[in-house]
């Protein structure tokens, strides 16, 4: 029997890349020499999720119980989770942050912040970046057409920079970009980089329509949504999940090469009392030793811009 060699096919959207910068990575320099880039990440979806109360006849899941009501009733018990979020959650975190000098990243959905335009008054007085997670918390591949993402795209961009006084730089959509999405940010202009994928420790460049387009990756695996995932891991196996990847990516930058980590969190979860004084714990662990690069990820992003054409590849 012979066997072809294999091939991706012909399908929309950019083509898969599954060898990266292939065992050489470059040897990167971050600022003040730091060993690892952290970027802390606050995913603000509360109230632009799928709901009844928004005219769905739907309801969202990823409550606190393992429960899944049927959406042929409104499921107040989910919609009440979110909003501790908004109405608790987000300001015992903007606090935390704030104790420690820490700037972050907001995946806000721009609905969301029209909805609590106090938060998008305190991402920027507490200097913080905002990212646009789209107009709401939406499955982009559901759409109708390239049309439709557009002015989801649009509509995102201005709304964010009205509650928030700043243009987003960066996208994120929920879960999985559509084969469109590059091509549209591209053409709305304005746009450093966008994080629809986990698939590397670094950010990295791909061509999309004949210019250089950056993307930095962001995580699933370092995440609050693993403490809630059940039977998956407590809160002391999420800190010790942070404090070994940071442990191993400093070995590595001690070997010559500096990674990027990414830290996912959501206001609904994180920001309850006893998540959050483990939010607090980790936080002390990455401010206290002065050799990590705590950063939003458009400062990280204009970093990589200026800099990574100089960086020798190992």
């Amino acid at each position: 029997m012979s066997l072809s060699p294999f091939s991706f096919g012909d399908a929309p959207g950019p083509r898969r890349d599954v060898v990266g910068y292939g065992g050489r990575p470059p040897r990167v320099e971050w600022p003040g020499g730091a060993k690892v880039a952290v970027s802390l990440v606050v995913n603000y979806e509360e109230g632009s999720e799928y709901s009844h109360a928004a005219g769905d006849g739907r309801n969202e899941g990823q409550g606190e119980l393992d429960y899944r009501m049927d959406d042929a009733y409104r499921d107040y018990g989910v919609e009440s989770t979110y909003e501790y979020g908004s109405r608790a959650g987000i300001w015992r975190m903007l606090s935390l942050f704030d104790e420690y000098g820490v700037k972050t990243t907001f995946f806000a959905a721009a609905a969301a912040l029209e909805l609590n335009p106090a938060v998008g008054a305190a991402i920027r007085t507490g200097g913080h970046e905002p990212c646009s997670h789209g107009w709401r918390w939406s499955e982009p591949w559901l759409f109708s057409s390239p049309d439709e993402e557009r002015e989801h795209i649009r509509a995102a961009v201005e709304s964010i920079r009205r509650t928030t006084g700043e243009r987003p730089v960066g996208w994120y959509w929920r879960y999985s970009p559509t084969a469109w999405t590059r091509e549209l940010l591209q053409e709305e202009g304005g746009f450093l980089y966008d994080s629809d994928a986990v698939n590397d420790d670094l950010p990295y460049f791909v061509e999309v329509k004949g210019a250089r387009h950056l993307v930095v990756p962001y995580t699933y695996t370092v995440n609050d949504g693993r403490i809630i995932a059940k039977g998956y891991m407590g809160l002391p196996e999420f800190a010790d999940h942070v404090r070994r990847a940071v442990g191993e990516l400093r070995r590595e930058a001690e070997r010559g090469y500096p990674k990027l980590m990414s830290i996912g969190l959501h206001p609904r979860w994180m920001g309850q009392p006893a998540r959050a004084s483990v939010l607090r714990e980790v936080i002390e662990e990455l401010v206290a030793p002065g050799d990590l690069w705590i950063a939003r990820r458009d400062e990280i992003a204009r970093w990589w811009i200026e800099h990574s054409d100089s960086w020798a590849r190992g």
